[in-house]
């Protein structure tokens, strides 16, 4: 009797992905213990599907096996959730193989996030305590970003989230895309409730099962988690989406208004005024569009590619450059010019300073960032401005050299 072969992998991978045609695709991504060596322990969360990590070219990929054409289905909405500028894993593209004995599978491919922690190494840990409101308000922004942007997740849970550390917060990225649908404009409010209700009951769920395996740390209310995102979704939500009126001689309002949303990280596409009310008042909207507007400043002015909260403190600083330099030479200075004045002679120094020092594992956004907040702490201990040079070479010689290399360098 003539055996059938088997019919070989399809790859539709994209041309930045690196080649993974030389990982075992005749088994099961569940048999690859033991098969493949290239294969990494790395933090994640809890999977309902088949999912490793491969080490290729020296980058950390992770591979979910799936049932047959959900792998292209996910990988396409990653890819527009890129696009888009909101914050989810990148995808490398998707396989066909044949190796379940129940049929074809698929399986997706992404690339890792680097520096990235899952729920379970917060939840477990008692120093969860002081980054729990940031944990929380990461969650909030990032399904107000998503509903912003017409993506209904369909199951936000943690076990769907990382966390990536940004200057003292954290920013929450979207894992797991399988049951997300995108919809024309803004999510309409019947979808955006659901969505809120699915991760209500699935982020109670998970805490509750910490709580029965008895590894959950101390103080955490597991049953009002849930319903304090929620409420922080909702005041967020009312925030960047309610109406103002104003009299038509208070046109400075709608810079107000501009300023308002920025300061809270979103960028303002389109400006509606509405003058049907009467003539004596003035009705604004504001269409928001993502919340990656300090990130795309810092990014235009300087090239810096840094996370949120790190781009807003850093462009705090060049405002602060700016006003300074506008009072020195009794004009007004270009924000441009502010940018590249802070670039040369005092982010750029400080990083170079710093960074050989501190190895793979952090940016040198991060890194600067730190220093700003060494600065404060030291400032805040003596009651004065220590400066930012002193501030990095304390830092340098409290936080990143040990003890040994302190004496040598003595």
């Amino acid at each position: 009797m003539m055996q059938m072969c088997q019919p070989g992998p399809i790859f539709s991978l994209r041309s930045s992905a690196p080649d993974f045609r030389d990982l075992p695709w005749h088994l099961p991504v569940a048999a690859w213990p033991g098969v493949e060596t290239r294969l990494e322990e790395v933090p994640c969360g809890l999977h309902r599907h088949p999912v490793l990590f491969v080490n290729q070219g020296g980058e950390i990929y992770a591979i979910k096996e799936l049932p047959s054409g959900l792998a292209a289905q996910e990988d396409a909405l990653l890819e527009q959730i890129q696009e888009m500028g909101l914050p989810g894993v990148q995808p490398m593209g998707h396989v066909s193989t044949h190796t379940q004995p129940r049929g074809p599978a698929s399986v997706l491919i992404t690339r890792y996030l680097d520096r990235s922690l899952p729920y379970r190494s917060l939840f477990l840990t008692s120093g969860l305590m002081r980054y729990r409101e940031a944990l929380l308000d990461s969650i909030t922004g990032l399904l107000v970003q998503l509903h912003l942007a017409g993506v209904y997740w369909g199951d936000c849970s943690l076990s769907n989230l990382l966390f990536r550390r940004d200057d003292g917060a954290l920013q929450a990225y979207l894992v797991d895309a399988e049951t997300a649908e995108f919809h024309p404009g803004r999510l309409p409010p019947d979808r955006r409730l659901y969505d809120l209700e699915i991760m209500e009951d699935n982020i109670d769920g998970e805490l509750s099962e910490l709580l029965a395996e008895g590894t959950l740390a101390e103080g955490i209310p597991v049953s009002e988690i849930g319903a304090y995102i929620r409420l922080r979704y909702q005041r967020l939500w009312e925030e960047i989406t309610r109406e103002i009126i104003f009299h038509p001689d208070e046109r400075y309002r709608i810079q107000e208004r501009i300023r308002a949303l920025n300061e809270l990280g979103f960028s303002v596409g389109a400006v509606q005024l509405d003058e049907s009310g009467g003539s004596d008042q003035v009705r604004l909207r504001v269409q928001v569009t993502d919340r990656n507007f300090h990130r795309r400043q810092l990014e235009g002015l300087t090239g810096i590619t840094a996370e949120d909260h790190q781009a807003h403190k850093m462009m705090n600083e060049i405002q602060e450059i700016k006003a300074m330099l506008s009072y020195e030479h009794n004009r007004s200075t270009p924000l441009s010019a502010a940018a590249y004045h802070w670039m040369e002679h005092i982010y750029s120094p400080t990083v170079e300073r710093l960074l050989s020092y501190a190895g793979s594992k952090i940016t040198a956004p991060e890194l600067y960032c730190q220093v700003l907040e060494h600065k404060w702490f030291l400032s805040e201990r003596q009651q004065r401005d220590v400066g930012r040079e002193a501030a990095a070479e304390d830092y340098l010689q409290q936080i990143l050299l040990p003890p040994s290399q302190i004496a040598n360098e003595s």
